[in-house]
């Protein structure tokens, strides 16, 4: 008992000289740390950017979904019957805006990935040979850039004629572009414009090094993975012919809405949405983290 009480008046001590001298509050060890998790809007926000789709408002994103699920249900209603089916039929339906923002998502970087490493070869020519300046060689590569990057570049090149204040025109590039290449290609540009030195052209070198290598190993995957993408939308279109011959059989859309009918038919479409999601999953390239995003 003497022990405890030692220790809780060691301890209340300590919580009276931390919050006198360090002006901690609670009754914890430290001061609660704030998180660094983006609240969900502004991971939308950002995952909608880099599909290309800035413009798009999360409320849209799900009047999208919910439409897709009202006609995914209506049409699994209209084959099989029952509610069963036709609410996960309706749940994967939805998930296809998901699905297709990926991949919107998934070009937009590939098209970045093909273009950084030239991109980054100009600005070093002409930062170094041309001897421009930082920021008007960033604006000069960028209006060479994919179609895709050209909003981006416009924006950081109004905010720079607004405020010539190159830290906050490459925070507006670095939000439109939402891309981890581009991210430490600003940082690389912003440091040197801010410090300067004369070792932009060996960084740039590297960092187009570094790109380069990535791009091969990507193309080297996706090409090795060419017939198993092929052969994953069978899992879609193979069961849905099925459903549909299995109506012009014997009692056609009634044998569907007997009890075992609606299991099986149910137990069959949650194993497509499954094995969908699951091969998407093993298909899937790791992707950069964004070290230097917003």
């Amino acid at each position: 008992m003497a022990l405890i009480v030692a220790l809780l008046a060691a301890y209340g001590v300590f919580l009276v000289f931390t919050a006198v001298a360090l002006q901690w509050r609670g009754i914890g060890l430290g001061p609660r740390l704030r998180s660094t998790v983006l609240p969900s809007r502004h991971r939308l926000e950002e995952w909608l950017a880099q599909a290309g789709l800035s413009e798009v408002r999360g409320a849209e994103f799900a009047g999208v979904m919910a439409v897709l699920f009202v006609a995914g249900s209506a049409l699994a209603f209209a084959i099989f019957g029952g509610v069963l089916a036709p609410v996960i039929a309706g749940a994967f339906a939805a998930s296809f805006p998901v699905a297709s923002y990926r991949g919107r998502r998934e070009r937009r970087f590939a098209q970045a990935r093909e273009a950084w490493p030239r991109m980054i070869e100009e600005m070093r020519l002409l930062t170094g040979s041309l001897g421009r300046a930082v920021p008007q060689a960033l604006f000069e590569v960028g209006r060479r850039a994919p179609e895709e990057m050209h909003p981006a570049f416009a924006a950081a090149h109004r905010e720079w004629l607004i405020s010539t204040d190159f830290g906050r025109t490459i925070g507006v590039l670095k939000h439109g572009l939402a891309d981890p290449t581009a991210d430490a290609t600003c940082e690389t540009l912003l440091v040197a414009n801010e410090v300067g030195g004369s070792d932009l052209d060996r960084r740039l070198a590297a960092l187009g090094e570094d790109r380069v290598q990535d791009l091969q190993g990507r193309k080297d995957a996706r090409s090795r993975q060419a017939g198993v993408r092929f052969a994953r939308r069978f899992v879609l279109l193979v069961p849905l012919g099925m459903a549909l011959a299995g109506l012009s059989i014997g009692n056609g859309r009634q044998a569907y809405q007997t009890a075992t009918g609606q299991l099986g038919v149910s137990f069959g479409l949650l194993m497509i949405a499954v094995c969908w999601v699951w091969a998407g999953r093993l298909l899937r390239l790791p992707q950069e983290q964004r070290v230097f995003g917003e």
